[in-house]
């Protein structure tokens, strides 16, 4: 019996995959997989288990072709497996079916132009940091200890007045916090 099965994937556990599963379930979806993984890997636990129940005459349905991976490669090493086990797939947003010769190149071209585009936002995200640095900004969280703080928790600890634990509950750090301004 043909199924369809749908694979979402979000990034980091603070986004909502809610969006994706309901459309997913609007395209029918039989059954639902939701990856929490980087999609630059193609080694990912949901998807491999995707390809597990994946049987000959499915099909998969995703909402964006960049829910599946993030390189052309990779995309079209997976479209390659799904051809090989008889698997047709959807890609709701771009509106892709595979299961056609049109399907199947615009697959490629949209997997392409995202592909490009994600080159694309590295390259403005490194040269915006470049230009930060350039500008004395540096990333990362804020110090947690003020300059004097830090300076304090050195000379507490120099001196041996107090024990690295006790240095972070007078401060209210952790004790990694306190090694940190040690080093």
């Amino acid at each position: 019996m043909t199924q369809i099965i749908g694979y979402g994937r979000i990034s980091t556990t603070e986004q909502n995959p809610n969006s994706q599963i309901d459309a997913l379930k609007k395209a029918g979806a039989d059954k639902v997989f939701i990856e929490k993984f980087t999609g630059t890997k193609l080694d990912r636990p949901e998807l491999s288990k995707v390809f597990e129940y994946l049987r000959d005459g499915d099909q998969l349905v995703i909402t964006k072709l960049d829910r599946l991976g993030r390189s052309t490669k990779d995309l079209l090493s997976l479209l390659e497996r799904l051809d090989s086990t008889g698997v047709r797939l959807k890609v709701i947003d771009q509106n892709i079916d595979t299961s056609t010769a049109e399907g199947k190149f615009f697959f490629t071209v949209i997997g392409a132009v995202a592909e490009f585009e994600r080159s694309l936002i590295v390259s403005r995200t490194k040269d915006g940091l470049a230009a930060a640095r350039a500008r004395g900004r540096v990333g990362g969280r804020k110090p947690k200890l003020s300059e004097k703080q830090q300076a304090e928790v050195k000379r507490l600890y120099e001196k041996g007045e107090k024990t690295v634990s006790e240095i972070g509950e007078l401060f209210g750090v952790s004790r990694p916090t306190v090694y940190s301004v040690l080093k």
